[in-house]
């Protein structure tokens, strides 16, 4: 049985976002949540709940920001980049409490949701590799105009940073209007994520005339192998001048 959500101007103030408790987590609840702004966060012992929070915190390479450092070692080191080839991985390293790899914070049935999106061809993520072995990436759902970062992980230094930049680069290039953050946090806005009033956030999720084609499952493939490619793509969108050292 589908959940059918309440408008999101309804979601509480305090805690900021709440907007239903309940229902469930079939790949067609999930798509109706994230289709009107909505999203899901729990504990494993916490009923489901649904959020749309105000403002919502956002991301696109129009506002994206690379420390210097963060510059340096792209320019030092290169990645290989890969979309969608393992995305299972992906999920499961995220799904692990940072410096408690045995503890799950991404619940078993958010777990078999989101593959089973990702079969269906609305869920994707972002891989960066160092000699065949994943050292970082990030996963999400891209409905509409907006693609929604779920989650990222890093088993090497900046490796997350990588993957943001990576599927930031990817959705400008495939004509998406933003990344969702969903809640801002200081790494994210160290990054360039911005807060947006809700009420705009909200203006995106329109779709023309409820046509079902924008809603449609969609093919990535990467416009880059590597991340030596997508810096330059980067420094080329930024109109940055590369240093020599």
């Amino acid at each position: 049985m589908d959940f059918h959500f309440p408008d999101i101007e309804l979601a509480l103030k305090q805690p900021n976002g709440l907007l239903a408790v309940g229902g469930n987590l079939t790949s067609n609840t999930l798509k109706e949540a994230y289709k009107n702004g909505i999203f899901p966060w729990f504990s494993s012992a916490e009923e489901i709940m649904w959020w749309s929070p105000d403002p919502r915190a956002v991301i696109s390479l129009d506002t994206l920001h690379l420390s210097h450092k963060l510059k340096k070692f792209m320019r030092k080191y290169n990645f290989k980049i890969t979309i969608n080839k393992a995305f299972n991985d992906v999920i499961n390293n995220c799904a692990r409490k940072y410096k408690k790899p045995n503890e799950i914070w991404i619940t078993d049935s958010m777990l078999n949701s989101y593959q089973l999106l990702n079969k269906e061809g609305f869920a994707h993520s972002f891989e960066i590799w160092d000699n065949n072995i994943l050292i970082g990436g990030l996963y999400g759902i891209a409905l509409g105009q907006i693609f929604s970062g779920e989650s990222m992980f890093f088993k090497k230094e900046h490796a997350s940073k990588i993957a943001l930049l990576f599927s930031c680069a990817q959705i400008h290039e495939m004509g998406f209007k933003l990344l969702d953050c969903q809640i801002m946090n200081n790494h994210l806005s160290s990054m360039g994520a911005i807060n947006i009033p809700r009420s705009d956030f909200k203006k995106l999720l329109i779709y023309k005339n409820k046509e079902i084609k924008n809603i449609r499952p969609i093919k990535m493939e990467s416009y880059w192998s590597d991340t030596r490619d997508l810096y330059e793509y980067y420094v080329s969108k930024k109109n940055i001048v590369v240093a020599s050292k």
